[in-house]
């Protein structure tokens, strides 16, 4: 072990086996095992070597004006990219997740523009300037700790704010068509060269899969990330992790599209590698996955780059930036709502009217199964445009009044609770429907057993996830009721709610702020610090047309 790590790596030696009994082949593996060792040990020295940087005091005139440089052309670039995406309009297809028209985006970039003039006139600030500065003091060419009292804190945030004011003028000028050009930074090293350089991918990949499953991923969540991007490294070679490019990530992306569907599973392909499968595919003519499929793949992949070059000075880059395919008509999701038809057919199926048992809960009898997550899931989602494992993992105190409004607040604070995304943590106002239906009643009844979760019936999957077991559940209910059709699932529920809330003028804000949806720059500013009373008065608006589920109203209900 080397002197200078002693103290701080985890490890008095590093041991390991070769897997082989032939010397030669030893002999050229040790060197290669050997040049893995130093690698880590230099990664350790690099990630040392960054707690260690000095806290300073205050920052200079150059760094505040670099600030501001870096954080305006964020703000012209995140713009651009919106337009890229291009307004959504009056009588298009839904997209998958909410666009906003030109004329809410507009007003959105108006909002945030005022909002910085007005704390910028009057030498005020909170905790979301305050949050933005933290996050650009991290970027690259800048990387600086600053002490959490120094004076520049108040400096910085003006920076900000001026960057923000300089933004709004661009982009009201670009919404008159005028062209405005996004400035390129240029960006200065944030640490001398060479201190993570030749670093196998290899190893930077082992040790990102290490981190997230120390934190964030399931069992099945690892298993998907590991097994892709080992198939990309496969493909391209284990090189120094800086050396990759868009020609490796090409490579993959077209290696993809020459692959069916469930591949490994394939009599004529389980037994090859992945470059293999995808030349034998191509030569039996194989019908290739989903535009979709392949998607979700590239994003594991490009996963891995992201975290790289967080971590690693000599990633400059992600090798699957704009790779991704533009899948035709903005599918949402490739999930169409459920119409009236299918809503009706649902919630007056046997589980709902009356059923044989919870066993064959398909076939009719005199059992509505009122206290079970079966009953309640469906109805929870219609009414909030929660997903499906958000609703089933939610736990007795996760429902709560406060202003008097009940509602549930989505969290994942649990050891079993995980939401898909940071932006995902909300609080929903429960829907007068439901409180109609029972649902306070039942509520009421789990803190009575002293229960911990609210749908306690409802399994976890092996794989981790509470969504599991209750999606396949749910193919075979549509199936059963007669509800099933072509680009409809669960995921409908949300897609029907997102339309009611359309139906009925919901802000665009507002819905994004209740379906968890992830807001960035102006939208974020100012989708922020909706009271539940404001929220509450939008939800008790929701309603579908020609659905009658009186027939669920509890006989004792008042």
């Amino acid at each position: 072990m080397p002197a200078d790590i002693r103290s701080t790596y985890p490890k008095t030696e590093e041991t390991f086996s070769l897997g082989t009994k032939d010397p030669y082949e030893a002999l050229l593996l040790v060197r290669k095992a050997a040049a893995r060792v130093d690698e880590r040990f230099a990664a350790h020295r690099h990630g040392q070597a960054r707690p260690s940087a000095p806290v300073i005091a205050e920052l200079t005139r150059s760094q505040l004006a670099r600030i501001e440089e870096l954080y305006y052309s964020h703000l012209l670039d995140e713009d651009e990219q919106v337009r890229l995406e291009a307004f959504y309009e009056d009588g298009e297809p839904l997209p998958s997740t909410p666009v906003p028209s030109f004329d809410e985006y507009t007003a959105q970039a108006t909002e945030f523009g005022s909002d910085a003039r007005h704390m910028l006139a009057r030498g005020k600030g909170d905790d979301f300037y305050r949050q933005e500065v933290e996050e650009v003091l991290t970027w690259d060419g800048l990387d600086i700790r600053l002490h959490e009292q120094s004076p520049s804190w108040k400096l910085a945030i003006r920076a900000i704010q001026s960057s923000i004011v300089r933004a709004q003028e661009a982009i009201s000028s670009r919404n008159r068509g005028d062209v405005v050009v996004t400035p390129q930074v240029t960006l200065a090293p944030a640490s001398a060269p060479g201190q993570g350089a030749g670093v196998l991918a290899s190893v930077v990949r082992d040790d990102w899969i290490a981190e997230k499953a120390r934190s964030t991923w399931v069992a099945k969540t690892k298993h998907e990330h590991s097994v892709w991007s080992q198939h990309f490294l496969d493909l391209v070679g284990d090189r120094p992790v800086g050396s990759y490019g868009k020609a490796d990530g090409r490579a993959f992306k077209l290696a993809l599209q020459k692959l069916p569907p469930n591949w490994v599973k394939h009599q004529a392909l389980r037994h090859l590698t992945f470059r293999e499968a995808s030349e034998k595919s191509a030569e039996l003519g194989l019908p290739s996955m989903s535009d979709s499929n392949i998607n979700k793949i590239i994003g594991f992949v490009a996963a891995f780059w992201n975290w790289a070059a967080e971590n690693y000075d000599e990633v400059t880059g992600n090798p699957f930036e704009r790779l991704k395919i533009k899948v035709r008509g903005h599918a949402r999701d490739d999930r169409d709502p459920f119409s009236p038809v299918q809503l009706t057919a649902i919630f007056n199926a046997p589980i709902y009217r009356g059923c044989l048992s919870e066993r064959h809960w398909s076939q009719p009898g005199s059992l509505v199964l009122r206290d079970s997550g079966r009953y309640w899931v469906p109805l929870i989602s219609l009414y909030s445009g929660a997903r499906m494992g958000e609703i089933i993992q939610l736990r007795v105190d996760d429902v709560s009044r406060e202003g008097g409004v009940l509602h549930f607040s989505l969290v994942d604070e649990g050891e079993d609770q995980r939401l898909k995304t940071s932006t995902s943590r909300r609080r929903i106002p429960i829907h007068p429907t439901l409180l109609e239906l029972g649902l306070e009643k039942l509520i009421e009844r789990r803190k009575a057993e002293g229960a911990v979760r609210l749908f306690p019936d409802l399994p976890m999957g092996e794989d981790g996830y509470y969504s599991s077991p209750f999606s396949k559940y749910f193919g075979r209910f549509l199936k059963a009721s007669g509800a099933d059709a072509a680009k409809t699932s669960f995921h409908s529920f949300r897609h029907s709610f997102e339309d009611a809330c359309r139906n009925v003028d919901v802000p665009f804000e507002v819905m994004n702020a209740l379906q968890g949806h992830g807001e960035s720059g102006m939208a974020k500013r100012y989708g922020k610090g909706y009271v539940l009373q404001h929220l509450d008065k939008w939800v008790r608006q929701i309603r579908y047309d020609g659905l009658d589920l009186s027939h669920l109203v509890p006989m004792d209900q008042p």
